[in-house]
């Protein structure tokens, strides 16, 4: 019989239970990550991408998705382990996260390359491993154990801060404005 936590939330099963299911898998560097099918939208070549002056240096500008401007996120660079070169590999996943005010915000996030869409198993999922109070994990929903490799499962809604989702929102709002104020004067 599983032990509910203190605060009265789910237990560890349920936890991992609650996390079974696809996940798009990609790579950064050598390493492999999956996001949460569900919060996928689409994955698209590398295209061109319009840089936007006072951003913080891991949002990388702003795409032209089908009439609607998208902010762009490193996420290598995010992360800290340098910024991503463009090759022939190289993606833009379109994802939908939570937004600051709790809706819902469309953002490219670029990655090295798109591996495959994986339903992993609860058996196969581990929680992140603590590396004590000076390493923030919480973006990590857990590690997915599959065919002998490890997948970090990451937690899009979290891996970007209330900062910078209130940029990307708006870059949004401002490019959004700019595009409809262009299309009038056409």
């Amino acid at each position: 019989m599983s032990k509910q936590n203190p605060a009265g939330g789910a237990t560890a099963e349920q936890l991992k239970r609650n996390l079974a299911g696809k996940y798009l898998t990609f790579r950064l560097s050598a390493e492999e990550y999956g996001l949460e099918i569900l919060k996928v939208r689409e994955i698209i070549g590398l295209m061109e991408i319009t840089s936007v002056p006072r951003t913080p240096h891991h949002i990388r500008g702003v795409i032209n998705l089908r009439g609607k401007v998208i902010p762009v996120v490193d996420l290598k660079c995010k992360f800290d382990m340098g910024d991503t070169e463009d090759t022939d590999e190289t993606c833009v996943v379109v994802v939908e996260a939570a937004g600051v005010d709790r809706g819902s915000t469309q953002m490219g996030i670029l990655v090295d390359a798109v591996s495959e869409v994986l339903d992993i198993q609860e058996s196969q999922i581990e929680d992140a491993p603590a590396f004590g109070t000076g390493v923030d994990t919480h973006f990590i929903l857990g590690m997915g154990k599959v065919n002998n490799a490890v997948k970090i499962l990451l937690d899009i809604d979290a891996v970007l801060s209330n900062t910078d989702m209130a940029v990307i929102e708006g870059m949004g709002d401002t490019a959004d404005a700019e595009v409809e104020s262009e299309a009038a004067v056409v």
